[in-house]
C-alpha cells in the first residue's frame, strides 16, 4: 500500500469529466444533420472513446492492485500480532453489542 504514486492515476472524477464530454459531443452529433465531415467526427469519437475505455480499464488495475496489496499488508500485520487483532476484534465486537443493545431498548 505504500507503493502509490498519485501523480501515475487518474482521478475517477476526470475520468467522469472526460466520458461526460464524450456523451455531450456524441449527443450533438447525433441531433446534427449528416455531412461530408460526419465520418471524421465519427472516427475522432470512436479515438475517444477507445482512450476513454483504456483510462477506465488502467483505473480498476490500479484499484484492484491497491486493494490486493492492502489485503496483504493487513493479512501480514494480523499474523505477526495475532493476540493483539484477536483483542482489538474483540473489544469492537463488544462496543458494538453494547452500542446495539442500547438502541433496541
Amino acid at each position: 500500500m505504500k507503493n502509490r504514486n498519485p501523480s501515475e492515476i487518474q482521478t475517477p472524477e476526470a475520468l467522469l469529466n472526460d466520458l461526460r464530454a464524450l456523451v455531450a459531443e456524441a449527443e450533438t452529433m447525433m441531433g446534427a444533420s449528416l455531412s461530408e465531415n460526419s465520418a471524421d467526427a465519427m472516427s475522432a469519437l470512436r479515438t475517444r472513446y477507445d482512450a476513454a475505455q483504456e483510462r477506465v480499464g488502467e483505473l480498476y488495475a490500479s484499484a484492484k492492485q491497491n486493494v490486493t496489496a492492502g489485503a496483504k499488508y493487513t493479512d501480514e500485520t494480523i499474523r505477526a500480532n495475532p493476540y493483539q487483532s484477536i483483542a482489538i476484534a474483540l473489544g469492537a465486537g463488544l462496543l458494538a453489542g453494547v452500542l446495539l443493545g442500547r438502541s433496541s431498548k
